[in-house]
């Protein structure tokens, strides 16, 4: 079984399992009307150009019912018409797994796009797309996937791989650097302190704390270049964050951040449309 582009998330099968059984539940009423024997051919077709992400799992889904030919590869950019799999099976099998399929296809791969259109934005420029924690419970690993499909690289998948102090965590410990000091004492040598500013004046206070990066949050654009400015001799990493659309993406590039996290990649994603249809 191929479609997937490597390395793809380890725990998708939980994911498959969970959507079948939310969908299938005790058996599909509507098969009373299809007989038993019946075979049928049909394929998953695109409806808009995009970024395909989602076929290594729709295929899974429909492998376990039918005969399924793969036409393309997660990351593959796609045109209306074209064919995204070929299966063969029964009808009963075939029609009870299509809107499983569908729905990851569809999601996955429109998160994939708008990463791209990201990307696409800001090409030229040394700014990377990045990905947030803002995602779909149960489907991170796959959604986080989906944005390396189009492009973009990941941020934390978790609280337990990077440490992130937010002006919450810094309004309970009282400063920027008390809070970087306290932390330092209880995690892995190995693990990145990243600090979120939100004025100037925290950038220096955070660098001179030692974070490995600085979080730009809703800063105006003429503050971040000139931060990135200020610190350029700094070994520490920019990100901005903070509302950032496709309108906006370029001009927050080109202030000389490193990295743009995008909570839209994962939360506010339109599904790339995609149909079965038997043939």
């Amino acid at each position: 079984m191929t479609g997937w582009r490597h390395p793809y998330p380890a725990d998708y099968g939980d994911a498959l399992e969970l959507a079948l059984v939310e969908d299938i539940g005790t058996g599909d009423l509507t098969s009373a009307c299809l007989p038993a024997d019946l075979q049928v051919r049909g394929m998953i077709e695109a409806q808009a150009a995009g970024i395909a992400c989602g076929v290594g799992i729709a295929a899974e889904c429909l492998s376990a019912v039918a005969d399924v030919e793969i036409k393309v590869t997660d990351g593959d950019m796609i045109e209306s018409g074209d064919q995204v799999l070929n299966f063969e099976g029964a009808a009963v099998g075939c029609l009870s797994h299509e809107r499983v399929a569908l729905n990851f296809l569809m999601h996955l791969s429109g998160v994939a796009t708008l990463t791209r259109q990201f990307v696409d934005a800001v090409q030229g420029t040394r700014a990377r797309i990045v990905d947030t924690r803002k995602t779909i419970p149960g489907m991170r690993s796959l959604q986080k996937y989906a944005v390396r499909c189009g492009g973009g690289h990941n941020h934390r998948m978790g609280l337990y791989d990077a440490v992130m102090i937010k002006d919450n965590h810094i309004e309970a410990c009282g400063s920027i650097s008390r809070a970087v000091e306290k932390v330092r004492k209880s995690i892995p040598h190995t693990a990145k302190i990243e600090v979120e500013t939100d004025r100037l004046s925290q950038v220096g206070e955070a660098i001179n704390a030692g974070a490995d990066i600085v979080l730009l949050d809703n800063m105006p654009h003429k503050d971040m270049a000139e931060a990135v400015q200020k610190y350029a001799d700094k070994p520490v990493i920019f990100e901005a964050s903070g509302g950032i659309n496709l309108l906006t993406v370029r001009a927050v590039a080109e202030t000389g951040v490193h990295l743009i996290s995008v909570g839209a990649l994962t939360h506010s994603s339109p599904a790339l449309p995609l149909h079965l249809e038997l043939i």
